[in-house]
């Protein structure tokens, strides 16, 4: 491959993958800014728009079930497909690309939900325009992950991991801070009727749609693969060896007894991170909307809610702004202290953040919040894969970070179970206690870290 240079593979007998320039690695993660630009606007809008089409707040939680469930079936499944499928596109590039062109689908249905009212009521209809798009970006998401395995050599995973995270960072903040900017800069309205989704929402929604499909057609031209006999080498496998751990779907339950010992020792610390980040997108609106705003919690439609739900949009985008900007130091800092304390500083830091709002009542002063948040995403996103991968097979990459998911998803089934009703009766109505419960978990999950094995710890560049 042009401008690649080769490392050596510290397994006897295994060959050497090459080294991927900068830019062949920002180009192979290119794609997930566009995934990220969809998924941000989902993040920090569908609470608002389900709320509009009528969800109580108690109920926002089990609507967002939906995105976890999916996940948790969707997931394993497409990375058991990928790593025994091989097509013109390659391996990866065909999921990816078919998740990005339904997930955009979903983008442009779920604000028009209310179009489809004959048939069921506008919140149910929307309900299920979230699971396609959810469905969707779980189709695209994990094929991404693996491709970085898949390509890069140990000691450019962290970097090839942190690279990615940046590009997430960057469609994220464009994805959240679009609402505010179609209402603000180009006067596209906020208020719209009674069940309706204002117009500078809808048209965010389809920009998101073109951005996603544009960035994931690009690192489908751009990126090549290794074909299957290439993987193998890498490996130090014989194809016969691979064809026999390859036995169809009965397989994923296979490998779900056998993962390695890091990927259930990061487990307790995915579960902690995930509990709490879902609770911050389910409830941030309602939390700030009432905590800051002083909306009361049952007002969807006035001004200052739809000022609150613009103005998280912001503070989303500015958390994944400074994960994008952290992540490029994420590298240099593994190397210094190692991958383990650096996700555990990170993920205290988010933790400071979220329970910081609890004390904030300035919307400007909130954004000093995601300073924490930001570099704990960053780390969430990046950390726990550099990780692992050095602890997978390469001939199952796709199935076990499709297994892993398991440890991201389960979190967010019991939080959309219990979610709803802790805030009912144990926050008495504040959901604002939410986001303080979530920062506690960030700090717990950081303490949880230091049990984990990094086997690659020494090779992070």
């Amino acid at each position: 491959m042009a401008g690649s240079s080769f490392a050596p593979e510290a397994k006897a007998g295994v060959i050497a993958k090459p080294r991927l320039t900068f830019w062949e690695i920002w180009n192979m993660s290119f794609g997930f800014m566009g995934i990220q630009f969809g998924f941000a606007l989902q993040n920090a809008n569908a609470s608002r728009i389900l709320q509009i089409f009528g969800a109580d707040v108690h109920q926002l939680s089990w609507f967002w079930l939906v995105a976890p469930i999916t996940g948790m079936i969707v997931q394993p499944l497409i990375g058991h497909a990928s790593d025994n499928t091989w097509t013109r596109l390659g391996r990866r590039r065909p999921f990816f690309l078919i998740g990005a062109i339904l997930a955009a689908v979903g983008l442009i249905a779920l604000p028009n939900a209310s179009l489809f009212v004959g048939f069921l009521p506008a919140v149910f209809v929307g309900a299920g325009f979230l699971m396609i798009m959810d469905a969707s970006f779980n189709i695209a998401m994990e094929p991404f992950r693996a491709l970085v395995a898949d390509k890069l050599p140990s000691e450019q995973r962290t970097l090839g991991f942190s690279v990615q995270t940046a590009l997430i960072g960057i469609g994220a903040v464009l994805g959240s801070w679009l609402p505010y900017i179609m209402d603000e800069w180009f006067n596209f309205s906020s208020i719209a009727d009674e069940g309706k989704v204002p117009l500078n929402v809808l048209l965010s929604f389809i920009a998101g749609a073109a951005a996603l499909i544009i960035t994931v057609v690009w690192t489908v031209v751009k990126t090549k693969e290794y074909p299957p006999e290439e993987h193998l080498k890498f490996q130090g496998q014989s194809e016969s060896k691979a064809a026999d751990e390859h036995k169809g779907l009965s397989s994923i339950i296979e490998d779900f007894k056998k993962m390695p010992k890091t990927m259930k020792q990061l487990g307790l610390v995915q579960f902690f991170s995930w509990f709490a980040l879902f609770s911050m997108w389910v409830f941030a609106t309602p939390a700030l909307a009432t905590h800051v705003w002083g909306v009361p919690i049952d007002d969807t439609s006035s001004q200052a809610f739809q000022d609150a739900g613009n103005w998280v949009g912001i503070m989303f985008g500015v958390y994944n702004a400074i994960s994008a900007v952290f992540a490029f130091f994420l590298p240099a800092i593994a190397r210094k202290v190692g991958r383990k304390k650096t996700h555990a500083i990170s993920l205290i830091c988010g933790g400071i953040g979220l329970i910081s709002m609890f004390v904030i009542k300035d919307q400007y002063l909130l954004l000093v919040s995601m300073l924490g948040v930001g570099i704990a995403w960053a780390s969430i996103l990046s950390m726990p894969y550099a990780i692992l991968a050095g602890a997978l097979p390469i001939h199952k990459m796709g199935v076990y970070m499709g297994i892993f998911n398991f440890f991201i998803t389960i979190p967010q089934i019991v939080n959309g179970i219990f979610g709803g009703l802790m805030v009912k009766y144990l926050f008495g109505n504040q959901p604002i206690y939410s986001l303080v419960f979530a920062g506690l978990l960030l700090i717990l999950a950081a303490f949880s870290v230091s049990r984990v094995e990094d086997k690659d710890e020494m090779v992070v560049s």
